[in-house]
Parts: structure tokens; sequence; C-alpha cells
């Protein structure tokens, strides 16, 4: 394999190094290469960019999710209505 292909990401591979730096799990030789790959890759500069806004907008809202068991039980009421009506 040649130097060049060691060094330069395609723009998929960027993505994919882009969503593991996000989450810690990109090495330091990835994010390196990311690094260098967004020096001259502006829709990967853009990607990265929302992406990152994206991380900081989930972890900043305080969401609320239902427990399986209330889950449960909307999708039963929802079932019980809709074979009332028919």
């Amino acid at each position: 394999m040649s130097k060049k292909k060691k060094i330069l990401l395609n723009c998929t591979d960027a993505n994919h190094t882009c969503n593991k730096s996000q989450y810690n799990d990109a090495s330091f030789w990835e994010k390196m290469k990311l690094s260098l790959h967004l020096l001259y890759c502006r829709a990967c500069r853009k990607y990265s960019s929302n992406n990152a806004k994206l991380t900081k907008v989930m972890t900043e809202s305080n969401l609320e999710f239902l427990k399986t068991s209330e889950k449960e039980n909307l999708k039963k009421n929802f079932n019980d209505e809709l074979a009332r009506r028919n």
C-alpha cells in the first residue's frame, strides 16, 4: 500500500471517522488523518460541523422517554381502539 493511501481518507471513511471521533472511539492516528482530510474537503467540514451541532443539541436537551411498560400499554390501547373501529 502506498504512503499516500495510508494517509489520505476518502469522504466515506472521513465521515465514519468523524462519527467515531464524536464518541471518543477514534484513535489518535484516525483523528490526524481526519484533520488532514478536513483541510481540503469542504463537504466533510460541513458534515463534521453539523454532526458536532447535533451532538451538542442532543446532549444538552432534557429528553424524556417512555418506559417499556408505558410503550406496551400505549401499543395495546392503540390496537384495541383500532380493532374496535373495524
